[in-house]
This record gives structure tokens, C-alpha cells and sequence, in this order.
């Protein structure tokens, strides 16, 4: 097996990712009426038996990691500092996504012509409810044993910092602790690099079976808003993300989207930040030397609350709902979608289409009525997934963006590792 771990992992899973979707397609065309069962049935377990196994990594990654880098700054003081340029970065880059959004979505119209096809669309009824101001901060402040059982990103993110800052303050004492939450995170870190040699197979395996389950004729469907969805996304991440790598940092910017490849395909595939995370920290630790102390809290963060894939997403449906019902929009509508869509994207669920159940609140803004709104989202839901994989992999190379400059910006980045192509 020298051979195949010879070969550099992302290239392995950029394999598997083109390999997956021939095979897909390839099944497609020898048994057309039972593909996608058997792929359901024999391929797509591998699939999720990968994501369980990145999820399992999910709690004891954040947590262990958080605390070792919290321990690691010596200073609670620092963690403020960090935490407001963390917050500042990603609300800029949300702030640009909202931008090129609406200018690609203005530019492309998707939503031209497009009354006929909803016209035959099935409505499907979405929720317009949000937890309240109060209730998602006590949605933080809980049990850390519930917290961690449950998933709550955001409450164990607050009990490890307290933690961590507890073992600083209590000084001498605390060190053991210390010393152990550092060992804990690398054990952990090392866990989740043996599971990571499953993703060629997990990725080829819900490949695969997306490639069939959405198939061609869904992609050709609304191929228009599929396609200005996937430019104003690729626009984003290679002037946003790449201009902040490469102009404000002055580091290689090929470097750091290859530092960063398997985290991508794993999101591509997943559709899912959350279950991205372990990936995204260790691509960020190990192929671009990030330091724990900012890997360990940035990162977290940014899978709870960086959404720009979602922001410039739900901008562009919004564009693509007035186009198609004839509903004229004023400067003050644009500015209204704008911040709608960056306010409701902040904290979405990490899970796949999770965005698309955010739309009701940006299209209410001009307007729209309910009718209208259910006629959108039902003729979006079926091939949601398409767009929402895009989407993904900009929320989580935008996460790994902020990371890298809050990092070189604290000291925190060891560039000779993001330099070294040996470390990729």
C-alpha cells in the first residue's frame, strides 16, 4: 500500500471526487430505473458511516483544543483581543458575500422567464419562527454534559473558554490540567488525521450517490440560478478570501487553497460545516501552521457563525424570487436584503439546506407574500443540495481564511510550514 499513501491526500480525494461522479453517472446509464437504489443499499453506507466517524470527532476536537489553546495564550486578556478581530473579519467577509451577491444575481437575472416554471412547482410551506435574543443566549449557557451530548457548538465553544480560563487563573495548580488538555488535543488531533484516510472512499461514496440521486436533469432544471449561484460563490472565495491570503497577508494564496483541499471536498461532499470542523483544524494546524491557541477558538466560531455561502446565497434567491414574480426593487430593498440575509445567515445550522429554511425572512422584506415564498422554496428544495455543496465549501474556506489572518496578525502562524510544500 506504499503507493496510495505515497500520494498526497487531497489528491487522493480530488480522485475520488472525479471518480465518484463517473461512476455515478456511469450507473446511471447501464441500470437507469434501480441506480440509485443500489447505490443507497451498497455504496452510500461507506458515506455515512465517514460522516459519523467526523462527527464523532466534532465535541472532543472543539473542546479539547479550545482549552489547550486558551491555556496556551497565558493571558485571558489576549482571548478579548482575539475574539473581536475574530468577529470583525468574519463580519466583513459576510459584508462582501452580500456585496457580490446581489451584483452577480442583478447581473446573471436568474429569476428571468422563470414564472412559468414555478407556476408547475408544489409549494412547500417553511416556518418564518426564530428562537429569540434571550432564548439562543440561554441556548449557550447550559449543562456542558447536555451541551456536548447534544451538539450545541456555541455552549460547549463558552464552557471551554470559561474552563480554560479557570485553569489560567487558578495559576500553579492548574498547570497539571493544563499540561493534559495539551497532550488530550494532539491525541485528538492524531485520531482525526487516521480517520481522514477514509475520505477518498467516504467522498467517492456520497459522491456517487448525489451525482445519481440529483442527477442531470435536476442540474438542467433551473440551470441558470444553479450557475450564478456557483459564479458569485467562486467570485467570492478567489478575490475575498484569496485577496486577504495574498494582498493583506502576503502569503501565497495556491498555498493556502491547497493547505485547505481536503476540508473543501469533505464540505463538498458533506454539505455540512459541522462535520467539516475536525477536518478544517487539522488542515489549519498542520498544512498551514496555524497555532493551536487560534485554530482551537477561530475555527469553532466560524463553523457556528461565518455563514458568507449562505448570506450570498439567500441574496442571489431573493433576486431570483423578485425577477420571477415581477416585483420591482428599490435601493432601499437592496439594502434591506442585504442586511436581512447577513443577520439570519449568522449562527444557521451547520447542516445541509439548512439555509434555504432562512428565506422566508429575506424575501418578507420586499414584500412577498406566503403563497409566493412556498412556491420558491419548493421549486429550489429538490435540487438544494447542488447549490448548498458550494455554498459549503466557501463557509468553511472562508473559516479558514479568517484563522490564517487573525493567526499571522497575533503571531500565532508559523509560515514556514504554510510555505513548505512538503507539508501538502
Amino acid at each position: 500500500m506504499k503507493w496510495w499513501f505515497g500520494i498526497t491526500l487531497w489528491k487522493r480525494v480530488m480522485g475520488a471526487l472525479v471518480l465518484g461522479v463517473l461512476f455515478g453517472l456511469a450507473l446511471q446509464q447501464i441500470m437507469p430505473d434501480s441506480a440509485e437504489a443500489f447505490l443507497e443499499s451498497y455504496i452510500a453506507p461507506f458515506g455515512d458511516i465517514f460522516i459519523a466517524l467526523i462527527r464523532m470527532m466534532i465535541v472532543p476536537l472543539i473542546f479539547t483544543t479550545l482549552v489547550a489553546g486558551v491555556v496556551a495564550m497565558k493571558e485571558p486578556a489576549k482571548l478579548g483581543t482575539l475574539g473581536v478581530l475574530t468577529i470583525g473579519l468574519y463580519l466583513a467577509t459576510t459584508f462582501f458575500a452580500n456585496i457580490i451577491g446581489l451584483t452577480v444575481g442583478t447581473i446573471m437575472q436568474p429569476g428571468a422567464g422563470a414564472a412559468e416554471a414555478l407556476s408547475v412547482a408544489t409549494p412547500e410551506a417553511i416556518s418564518q419562527e426564530r428562537p429569540s435574543g434571550w432564548d439562543q443566549i440561554l441556548m449557550i449557557i447550559q449543562n456542558p454534559a447536555a451541551a456536548m451530548a447534544e451538539g450545541n457548538i456555541l455552549a460547549i465553544i463558552f464552557f471551554a473558554l470559561l474552563f480554560g480560563i479557570g485553569i489560567l487563573v487558578a495559576g500553579q495548580k492548574g498547570e497539571v490540567v493544563g499540561k493534559f488538555f495539551d497532550s488530550a488535543s494532539d491525541v485528538v488531533l492524531k485520531v482525526t488525521t487516521i480517520i481522514m484516510e477514509a475520505a477518498p472512499f467516504g467522498v467517492f461514496a456520497l459522491i456517487s450517490y448525489t451525482t445519481v440521486a440529483y442527477g442531470i436533469e435536476a442540474f438542467q432544471s433551473i440551470f441558470w440560478l444553479i450557475l450564478t449561484v456557483y459564479i458569485g460563490l467562486f467570485i467570492h472565495g478567489l478575490i475575498v478570501y484569496g485577496g486577504l491570503i495574498k494582498v493583506v497577508l502576503r502569503l501565497p494564496a495556491i498555498r493556502f487553497f491547497r493547505g485547505i483541499f481536503d476540508a473543501q471536498a469533505v464540505a463538498f461532499s458533506t454539505s455540512s460545516s459541522s462535520a467539516t470542523l475536525p477536518v478544517t483544524i487539522t488542515n489549519a494546524k498542520r498544512n498551514l501552521g496555524i497555532k493551536g491557541s487560534v485554530a482551537g477558538s477561530v475555527l469553532p466560531l466560524g463553523a457556528t457563525i461565518n455563514m458568507d455561502g449562505t448570506a450570498l446565497y439567500l441574496g442571489i434567491l431573493a433576486l431570483f424570487a423578485s425577477q420571477a414574480f415581477g416585483i420591482e426593487l428599490t435601493l432601499a430593498n437592496y439594502a434591506m436584503i442585504a442586511i436581512t440575509a447577513a443577520v439570519v445567515s449568522i449562527g444557521a445550522a451547520g447542516i445541509p439546506s439548512a439555509s434555504l429554511f432562512l428565506l422566508a425572512t429575506v424575501l418578507s422584506t420586499f414584500g412577498a407574500t406566503p403563497e409566493q415564498i412556498a412556491l420558491v422554496v419548493g421549486f429550489i428544495l429538490p435540487v438544494d443540495r447542488i447549490m448548498d455543496m458550494a455554498r459549503t465549501v466557501v463557509n468553511v474556506t472562508g473559516d479558514a481564511a479568517v484563522a490564517t489572518t487573525v493567526a499571522k496578525w497575533e503571531g500565532e502562524l508559523d509560515e514556514e510550514t504554510f510555505r513548505d510544500p512538503a507539508t501538502i
